[in-house]
């Protein structure tokens, strides 16, 4: 693909995108502050977060496995699910339960246990409108248990998030809040070609700059441009699909989906594996020139043992 049908920056729903800018531990406090914005009026503040194990295993052979786009934990233990959804599903709600019921069990304490529990938190930053045959245009839906009856919140540590992006329509010079410019953010970064103004901020200027397209190394464009190739053609296809009432066809295909987006994922892995192994190779040649240069080794020879050039030698 010819770098001059690349827009500027990466499309935050591919696969390789959603994880290149919330899913590296570099970038963590990105995954952060959009958590903290989005959760504010949960009266939850994160000071830090561990990234855990993305796979889930079944507790027996029977039971399907998931691989969730984040997971994550707290520094008080409590739990983040975070699902980026390109395209419509069936019982995406029966979804986000069944991700939840993981976090849950995981909690379990062999033995005698009270039962008490760390808050859980399953977020779907949705490409699509879960309810159409709604009227409104909500863009962010909190849903807890709760007791019908009373009209009250049954259980408070189960809180499901689901983020409508089609309802968002906020332009840059309407963005007030630092949650709008989040959502802005996610739904328009791939269509942008420069940083708005009320978004020349910190936060978001790192942002800016980790989703830039000429950044990334040879092996990352390679990899989001694959992923962005298989986001175009699923969200196509899938989009078709479902309009045209083909949801057999449709819950046909997911399992072919979530194996390909496994795929994906254990490529991006290898991937940084190997540029981390790299790293190390060249930090081991730096360590042995700077020795060679201590004991006056001339930087010509030097260049020619460690394959390093001879500025970068000088400059140590």
């Amino acid at each position: 693909m010819s770098e001059n049908n690349i827009p500027r920056f990466i499309n935050p729903f591919t696969d390789f995108g959603f994880k290149k800018i919330f899913g590296e531990e570099a970038n963590k406090d990105l995954l952060i502050d959009f958590l903290n914005e989005l959760l504010a009026t949960q009266n939850q503040h994160i000071k830090d977060l561990t990234f855990k194990k993305n796979e889930h295993l079944g507790q027996t052979g029977l039971d399907r496995n998931v691989v969730f786009d984040l997971f994550c934990e707290n520094e008080k233990g409590e739990k983040f699910t975070v699902e980026l959804q390109k395209a419509k599903q069936s019982f995406f709600k029966d979804r986000m339960l069944y991700y939840s019921s993981f976090s849950i069990q995981e909690q379990g304490i062999k033995g005698d246990w009270n039962y008490q529990l760390k808050a859980i938190y399953v977020i779907g930053i949705l490409d699509f409108i879960i309810d159409e045959e709604k009227s409104d245009k909500i863009v962010v839906n909190h849903n807890k248990l709760m007791d019908v009856e009373r009209n009250t919140v049954f259980y408070d540590k189960l809180t499901f998030i689901t983020l409508q992006m089609p309802n968002f329509n906020k332009k840059a010079e309407e963005l007030e809040s630092n949650f709008d410019k989040w959502l802005f953010v996610i739904k328009n970064l791939n269509k942008l070609n420069e940083i708005p103004e009320r978004l020349q901020t910190k936060i978001f200027k790192k942002l800016f700059n980790v989703a830039q397209y000429s950044a990334m190394n040879e092996t990352e464009r390679a990899k989001y441009e694959e992923s962005l190739k298989y986001y175009n053609d699923l969200k196509n296809s899938l989009d078709t699909a479902f309009d045209d009432g083909k949801t057999e066809a449709y819950d046909e295909l997911m399992p072919i989906i979530k194996h390909k987006e496994k795929e994906l994922e254990q490529e991006r892995q290898k991937a940084e594996q190997e540029r981390q192994k790299a790293e190390q190779e060249r930090q081991k040649l730096i360590e042995t020139a700077k020795f060679l240069k201590s004991l006056n080794v001339p930087n010509k020879t030097i260049s020619e043992k460690t394959g390093l050039s001879i500025d970068e030698i000088e400059r140590f």
